[in-house]
């Protein structure tokens, strides 16, 4: 009989290390690690401030990395820089969603807030303009209507 392992993701997800886990895996008890959902609600200044103590925090690991410090501070390097890349995430999700409301409506947008698409969608024609007809078009309709036949029985 078999006892059935958890999976390692299984693991991870419930919060519990497998015993020969990496250290790249989880972050150390000291080393609280930022959230974004956490930034979300902070408005820009504050998240512009945290940017910049995360990057002189950065530099000064980076010093540490070259005068010989201690294995904790080089491994703090890793978490630090995804830390900044974060920040930077947040900042720019949050600035393209208050354009995207700005935008919203309007004639012009920026390319950017476009829709994608390929090249040849871009160029097609809209459903309104696809359905147009020309005045003779219409008139041919009008004075010839599709027959219409019965079947008699």
């Amino acid at each position: 009989e078999a006892i059935c392992q958890p999976d390692l993701w299984d693991a991870l997800r419930s919060g519990l290390a497998p015993p020969q886990s990496s250290p790249h895996l989880r972050a150390g008890p000291r080393e609280a690690k930022i959230k974004a959902r956490d930034l979300r609600g902070k408005k820009k200044e504050e998240l512009l401030k945290q940017l910049e103590d995360l990057k002189v925090e950065l530099s000064q690991l980076r010093v540490a990395k070259v005068t010989g410090g201690a294995a904790s501070k080089l491994s703090k390097i890793r978490v630090v820089r995804k830390s900044i890349a974060r920040v930077l995430t947040v900042i720019n999700q949050t600035q393209k969603e208050n354009l995207r409301k700005f935008y919203k409506g309007k004639k012009y947008k920026p390319l950017d807030l476009r829709p994608k698409k390929t090249r040849a969608m871009r160029r097609r024609l809209n459903k309104h303009e696809e359905n147009l007809k020309t005045k003779k078009q219409q008139r041919k309709e009008r004075l010839y209507p599709i027959r219409k036949y019965a079947v008699k029985a």
